[in-house]
């Protein structure tokens, strides 16, 4: 079945999208999707094959899949999980997929990866089994996909109108070094404040002028044209 899922994938290959992907995902020496492979598909192509096979697999038969040095092979995988995550409403079966996903961090290695699964894993665990320290946890671990995975997981908490957790991730890799991370803070953030401006006005008051120049910019993107342009002129004291 596996062998069928990777046959279905290569027939979806785009060769000069292949070839464009390494550099758009950073596969370089020292760069952060060092060593990545491509075949060159279309997210949409590989959400339809996910949706076609999830029902059919075992999660060790995803766990062969998301191992592959292919990227589409690892991405389609974790579409698969979420799939079944959401499908079933069995707190064990949560809990078992919840625990694929944490064995299997080593693989979900690529901000695309990250952004398209952990809130709908981790983060809606964790938030509905009130166990923020399993994010927490990811947050003060030295990974930098681990710190993502922690910050973007709490998108869930977000989306049910909780912050907290948000605010003191961000806070504690508020000076990480690199942009990947500026970006996601930035964006979650962001996503507090398109659910509730006023926690996000009042966490950027305190803490704008020692912000990184991009999370400060992804923060306030839909906030008032004239307040985003005072907090970028650093004129709120």
């Amino acid at each position: 079945m596996v062998n069928e899922i990777k046959n279905a994938l290569a027939e979806l290959a785009i060769p000069e999208k292949a070839a464009f992907l390494p550099k758009f995902f950073k596969t370089g020496k020292g760069e952060y999707g060092e060593g990545d492979l491509f075949l060159g598909i279309k997210v949409p192509d590989q959400r339809a094959v996910a949706k076609e096979y999830y029902l059919q697999l075992s999660l060790k038969q995803i766990s062969e899949l998301v191992q592959s040095p292919y990227h589409e092979h690892r991405l389609t995988a974790l579409f698969m999980l979420v799939f079944k995550y959401e499908k079933t409403k069995d707190i064990d079966v949560q809990a078992e997929i919840a625990d694929f996903y944490l064995n299997h961090l080593k693989y979900i290695n690529n901000w695309d990866l990250v952004d398209s699964s952990c809130y709908k894993i981790l983060g809606r665990y964790a938030f509905d089994t009130q166990n923020d320290d399993l994010l927490r946890k990811l947050s003060l671990s030295e990974a930098m996909w681990h710190k993502r995975i922690a910050v973007v997981g709490t998108m869930y908490y977000i989306k049910k109108g909780f912050f907290e957790l948000t605010k003191e991730f961000v806070m504690h890799n508020l000076q990480h070094p690199h942009d990947l991370m500026h970006k996601a803070n930035g964006w979650l953030l962001r996503e507090m404040g398109k659910k509730n401006e006023t926690e996000l006005i009042s966490f950027l008051n305190k803490n704008y002028q020692e912000m990184p120049r991009t999370t400060l910019r992804y923060s306030i993107e839909k906030l008032d044209e004239n307040l985003r342009q005072s907090y970028l002129k650093g004129r709120i004291l």
